[in-house]
């Protein structure tokens, strides 16, 4: 056969066009759903309470021997071994390790005491009566603890003027704090303070000391009629019209007003020490020491100048 009459072949390669596929929309979608997820947490971390977030953090820190074992923790698992005790891996050691570092750090106290607040807030907004009283109750977080202030206006007085009766909407008020102060374990202290408007008869007889004093008393009645616990009190003071309020005059009707402080911890010691820490007199003893060893010092200076003389 010649090659002109030899057959031609032509072999085209087929070529098929490949899709991406969808693997870049797995991905996205796994990335949505871990976002959604987070931002979940989030929302349920922000709306619980500060007892609510202590389990979920006990719940993710329990380990998967003790979960396995029966136990709902570390502290508590269905083992030969009971846990217990000051240590901290056992149920008394992460009560106390919570409540040192609630304490210690600042972050966790402010936010103990803005749990506090929100918790008033909410008992007086859930009372119609109270609720008009809004205006004149003033919340302060600073470092001795959270300041409750009610404070007195022309129109509706805590107290009736010059006298240490209670109107009925401070003792109701007062009252529904009882229960919420006795939730937590902080000590508090209860502080009256009058305008500068002055008796009659002058500082010599009855004046705003004994009255700021006596509203103060007053207070701590009510606040113990509405069954709150005695032993968490720590003091009762009347100041006068010695500690106006910031930016009033002295003769304000604000200045009027009824001071409770839930301390902290360190406050409180502050406190019950009357101004005085046990570091103070390490830090006295050791300024003595310091004085002494100087002294000494100045001598044996002084006697080698002499002997070289």
């Amino acid at each position: 056969m010649s090659d002109q009459q030899r057959p031609i072949i032509i072999r085209r390669k087929k070529i098929v066009k490949k899709h991406h596929g969808g693997s870049w929309k797995i991905a996205l979608a796994d990335f949505m759903t871990a976002l959604m997820a987070l931002f979940l947490v989030m929302w349920i971390l922000a709306m619980s309470s500060e007892k609510e977030r202590q389990s979920i953090s006990e719940y993710f820190r329990t380990p998967l021997l003790v979960a396995m074992a029966g136990g709902e923790k570390s502290s508590n698992a269905a083992s030969v071994i009971q846990g217990g005790g000051a240590d901290p891996t056992h149920m008394d050691g992460e009560q106390a390790r919570i409540d040192m570092r609630r304490e210690t750090r600042p972050a966790d106290v402010r936010r103990h005491f803005n749990e506090i607040r929100r918790r008033v807030e909410a008992a007086i907004e859930a009372d119609p009566v109270l609720r008009a009283l809004k205006a004149q109750l003033r919340f302060d977080v600073t470092r001795e603890g959270l300041r409750i202030m009610m404070l007195d206006t022309e129109t509706k007085p805590m107290f009736e003027v010059g006298s240490d009766r209670i109107a009925p909407y401070m003792d109701r008020l007062l009252r529904t704090l009882a229960p919420l102060l006795n939730e937590i374990p902080n000590e508090i202290t209860i502080s009256g303070h009058t305008d500068s408007l002055p008796y009659a008869g002058g500082e010599s007889g009855y004046s705003n000391w004994e009255l700021s004093a006596d509203r103060a008393n007053e207070s701590r009645k009510a606040l113990l009629g509405g069954g709150y616990e005695s032993d968490r009190l720590l003091l009762v003071m009347g100041s006068a019209d010695r500690i106006p309020l910031d930016g009033t005059e002295p003769e304000d009707p604000r200045n009027r007003r009824i001071t409770i402080v839930v301390h902290t911890s360190e406050s409180a010691e502050f406190i019950k020490r009357q101004g005085y820490f046990p570091q103070d007199q390490e830090e006295f003893e050791l300024e003595q020491q310091q004085l002494i060893d100087q002294q000494f010092e100045e001598e044996a200076q002084a006697t080698d100048q002499t002997k070289q003389k």
